[in-house]
């Protein structure tokens, strides 16, 4: 992926005045360009019966803030009342994923609540700045993001080989330059040393966690250029159009949602590292997505 070709994680309606979620309720959003038959239809998901009598209750409490919502409460991440959280699909992730989200960015607008609300104990969302650490674990942490050095998701096991080297030469040749010891190695040694590092990369085993930059393409810079998430491994996506109905104006199509930009990794990631045949195990992650989408080009 180039930065004149970028797959970003867009979640800016330009093209109106800004609303939130709550909106859904009168059906006013801005939709994309034009709606073909339903791109999500073959998704293989669980019965959306329970936020079709969500719809028709209308707006409801947060069980933890008592803010009054539609189908979930975006700001402690959990459904609202009328959506019993037993009835909404839990995923299962083959790895953890941080959302970082730009303080300016509109809680209501943001589908990185649905990554949460549907995979809970595999997303953590956090408000820039205040974010983790990254520095000692590079070897097995990428980054979506586009630019000149991102690599594709098949690549990602070899790219990160450079990590791993050099945390088992801090590891193992600490206490002198690594030229010095290495001609004390006996070759079995060298052989052992190879062996180790070949097996921790091996498809991509060492990969634990992927982040997104939950954030309008004006305002990423700020976040990406943080020396925290300087030196990570760069993962691009491959080129999807997006079904998110706040497009924004005058950018391309392939700009996608966070929840969209996340499931269509890891549908690359099981297909490309895991090296299994993709059967729809993350398709729920796109459960409110898919559900509000249908709502709104209905009402076109």
């Amino acid at each position: 992926m180039s930065l004149n070709s970028p797959t970003l994680l867009n979640e800016e309606n330009s093209q109106g005045p800004k609303r939130n979620t709550e909106c859904l309720e009168s059906l006013e959003l801005q939709s994309p360009s034009s709606f073909q038959d339903n791109p999500l239809q073959q998704l293989q998901l669980a019965s959306q019966e329970v936020l079709e009598k969500a719809k028709k209750s209308g707006r409801s409490k947060c069980p933890r803030c008592s803010s009054s919502r539609m189908f979930y409460c975006y700001t402690c991440f959990v459904p609202v009342e009328t959506v019993p959280i037993k009835e909404i699909p839990t995923v299962k992730l083959p790895l953890k994923i941080d959302i970082i989200k730009h303080p300016n960015e509109t809680d209501g607008k943001s589908t990185a609540v649905h990554a949460k609300l549907l995979a809970p104990d595999d997303v953590t969302i956090y408000k820039y700045p205040c974010i983790p650490e990254y520095e000692e674990k590079r070897h097995e942490i990428a980054l979506i993001f586009p630019g000149p050095d991102s690599v594709s998701v098949k690549d990602i096991a070899f790219h990160l080989q450079k990590y791993t080297k050099k945390s088992v030469c801090d590891d193992d040749c600490s206490r002198e330059p690594f030229c010095k010891q290495a001609k004390r190695e006996t070759k079995e040694e060298e052989k052992n040393l190879n062996e180790c590092i070949s097996s921790n990369n091996s498809e991509g085993t060492r990969l634990k966690k992927i982040i997104f930059i939950d954030s309008t393409w004006n305002q990423t810079n700020k976040i990406i250029t943080d020396e925290r998430l300087q030196g990570l491994l760069q993962i691009e996506l491959k080129t999807r159009k997006t079904c998110f109905w706040r497009h924004q104006k005058g950018k391309p199509d392939t700009y996608l949602s966070t929840i969209e930009a996340i499931y269509y990794f890891l549908v690359d990631y099981h297909q490309e590292i895991l090296k299994e045949n993709y059967k729809g195990q993350y398709d729920n992650l796109l459960f409110f997505f898919s559900f509000m989408y249908t709502l709104i080009k209905k009402a076109k």
